[in-house]
């Protein structure tokens, strides 16, 4: 999603600031998320955070507002992951911690974006093949629908020029 507007500054700590030359230590690795938001009037934006417990802190100090209208209600909104690591003038590799890190705020974010998918759409499940035609064919009325197709049926729907996408169910203990 591409966003258009302002950029307003803000007091350093806050969504959206920029740390003032010289209360960062360069020395160490600044790993930042930029979350994708919406206000209550809908107007988007972005926030940069150290981590999905430092948005969340921000938002419950009502430290997170919009630039538009200067909103509280804020919420966070299914995005791409963007992250961000300042180390000063020398490369420098992630340890195991940051990366695992990285890879949890990634299926957290990935985890919402199937949640907000399964929300608005209707399972069909095994009928998902048919069903899929039917829609396609205008023999059924026209909705998002989601459910459970072997390798063979998704390939024979995609040949058909039917719009389909694949998403697989990422479970935690499964990221090493």
């Amino acid at each position: 999603m591409q966003h258009t507007g302002l950029k307003i500054s803000r007091p350093q700590g806050c969504a959206g600031s920029i740390p003032a030359p010289g209360t960062i230590d360069e020395t160490r690795p600044t790993l930042m998320i930029i979350f994708d938001l919406m206000c209550d009037e809908d107007h988007p934006f972005e926030g940069w955070f150290q981590s999905a417990e430092s948005f969340e802190e921000q938002l419950a100090s009502g430290m997170v507002a919009c630039p538009q209208c200067g909103s509280n209600e804020v919420r966070r909104v299914p995005s791409a992951i963007h992250l961000m690591q300042s180390v000063g003038k020398t490369e420098k590799a992630l340890s195991e911690e940051e990366i695992s890190s990285a890879a949890s705020q990634m299926l957290s974010v990935y985890q919402q974006l199937v949640s907000t998918i399964i929300a608005s759409t209707e399972d069909v499940g095994k009928e998902f093949a048919e069903e899929a035609r039917r829609i396609h064919y205008m023999e059924a009325p026209l909705r998002s629908i989601r459910g459970e197709v072997s390798a063979e049926e998704f390939q024979s729907l995609f040949e058909e020029g039917i719009d389909v996408m694949q998403l697989p169910m990422i479970k935690k203990e499964d990221l090493n």
